[in-house]
């Protein structure tokens, strides 16, 4: 089992010095994807191995080297980066960004349909994402909630670019590819198209799943389901805004001459309500942001040991080498806390949305404004140099084992009626409502059982619908492995007042004494 940091596996790969691999994140036809950490910066990124075989047997080359290719192209906030690409004659390693917050789809699947001002936030960044890929000439084509990745603050990754082809003037493509329920008609009727019209055709299924929960166009039959593309028949529920019921047809429309486009979209006024400061305005190319070389991180850069004149140079030039790698991985990192001791994993804290869905609740501060200072309960596990715009947050250290670690929380948790969720080996989501006996109901009895010992992840009652009270309490837990062989146990939370969350903690923390 891999320990709590998630660094199983072999370690240092001869082939990829720089990096120390940890354990596998998924597995696919031609390859498999893992978690590293970049020695140099200790900042984590996701590994991509491809077997240079099984690529060639599957007639996959292609695919593979149009994506390489045009991730290297590509700087902006909400598509995936790409830091280097590490070629030997069995595999191919290529360095990604680490996203770990999963897919966009499993986020509406769980949530099912969400709120409006949620919607337009995930919508506003996929079309600036993809304005980007048009401005280079680039066309996604198999855009889906399973290609759109969350970071660890719910923002956006595009990701996926295996079907994308490159744009020529005066080109028309004609290749029927992506998914049947996100495609175009004119991509399922085998016609020519010029390509940035079919991406917003699927980001205008991506808008309705988003405020829906379902698709506007699925059947279990194929050819059903392509007249049904192809005829534009679809519903609109009507709980839906009266911006949105404009907006959405204007995007399916099924002649591609009178789709709406990318930038009449973002003139749209359910487009323009609450858009961010740095999506009012398209990005800048990537050689013009090539050219701006911000200086402290360089300086961190040039004390690892690397010269400052061919560092510059390689930036100027996009030349890809261990400096302007550890460069991109400082920069993209550099509002993320580094706690000194915890690593890159402690940087990326579970920071969710709902605050920014209550603007109007003087308990749920907006995303952005957070409450300063960290609280030091009896000078247990939080260090002072923790900035002041973080949440609240409360710690343990201990040095017992994480097994036994987590089965005292379970236990404190069921003490104190707390409902969770299991998401990973030593992380939860969990729920308290205070005042309401037997909340946990639902979960399971027994926190030990076998080596599952937080039990059926189904048995959670969480369910928004359930209970609506303000003082409901939602907070994280995750135990760190530290630099010190100890283990860390946070609270991070997520939703409901401050000092109702401090009253919990100091209960949680009498029922954990034994630790």
């Amino acid at each position: 089992m891999d320990g709590p940091t998630g660094r199983g596996g072999s370690g240092m790969d001869m082939n990829l010095p720089n990096y120390k691999l940890g354990k596998t994140l998924g597995i696919g036809s031609f390859g498999k994807v893992k978690i590293a950490e970049h020695a140099l910066t200790g900042h984590k990124v996701a590994i991509k191995i491809l077997n240079r075989r099984k690529i060639k047997n599957l007639d996959m080359e292609e695919k593979v080297r149009r994506e390489i290719k045009i991730l290297r192209l590509f700087m902006h906030p909400h598509i995936i980066r790409l830091y280097e690409v590490i070629e030997t004659p069995a595999d191919i390693y290529v360095v990604m960004e680490y996203v770990k917050s999963g897919e966009l789809f499993d986020y509406i699947v769980e949530k099912g349909r969400l709120q409006e001002d949620e919607a337009r936030n995930f919508f506003q960044q996929i079309i600036s994402g993809v304005e980007y890929c048009h401005r280079n000439m680039v066309v996604h084509r198999d855009l889906k909630p399973e290609n759109l990745l969350l970071d660890s603050k719910y923002n956006v990754k595009i990701a996926d670019f295996g079907l994308s082809n490159i744009m020529r003037d005066g080109h028309f493509l004609k290749t029927s590819c992506g998914s049947p329920n996100y495609a175009a008609p004119e991509v399922i009727s085998g016609k020519l198209y010029a390509g940035p019209e079919v991406d917003v055709w699927s980001c205008g299924v991506i808008l309705y799943a988003l405020l829906c929960g379902t698709l506007p166009f699925d059947d279990e039959n194929i050819p059903n389901l392509f007249k049904k593309i192809k005829g534009g028949i679809y519903t609109l529920p009507s709980h839906l805004s009266s911006g949105a019921r404009e907006l959405i047809p204007s995007m399916l429309v099924v002649d591609p001459m009178k789709r709406i486009t990318i930038p009449e979209i973002r003139q749209h006024p359910w487009f323009q309500a609450h858009l961010p400061r740095y999506l009012a305005v398209p990005p800048p190319d990537t050689i013009q942001q090539a050219k701006k070389i911000d200086e402290d991180i360089l300086q961190e850069v040039v004390k690892m040991g690397f010269d400052r004149n061919q560092l510059v140079e390689s930036l100027r030039n996009r030349i890809q080498n261990e400096a302007t790698v550890a460069y991109y991985l400082l920069l993209d990192n550099r509002f993320r806390v580094s706690s000194g001791y915890l690593g890159a994993e402690f940087q990326e804290t579970m920071e969710t949305r709902f605050n920014s869905m209550h603007p109007g609740d003087p308990t749920s501060p907006a995303v952005g404004h957070r409450l300063p200072g960290y609280m030091d309960y009896q000078g247990m596990g939080l260090r002072s140099q923790f900035p002041v715009e973080r949440k609240w947050a409360l710690g343990l250290q201990s040095r017992a084992h994480p097994r036994e670690i987590m089965t005292e929380v379970l236990k404190a948790l069921r003490e104190l009626n707390v409902a969770w969720k299991k998401i990973g080996h030593y992380n939860m989501k969990c729920r308290w409502l205070p005042g309401i006996p037997g909340h946990h109901e639902g979960m399971i009895n027994s926190p030990v059982h076998s080596n599952h010992y937080f039990g059926d992840e189904s048995t959670i009652i969480e369910n928004d619908g359930v209970v609506k009270s303000p003082n409901v309490i939602k907070f994280e837990v995750q135990l760190y492995k530290t630099r010190e062989e100890k283990y860390l146990l946070d609270l991070q939370r997520v939703q409901g007042p401050q000092f109702l969350f401090l009253d919990l903690c100091a209960a949680f923390l009498a029922q954990l004494r034994v630790l």
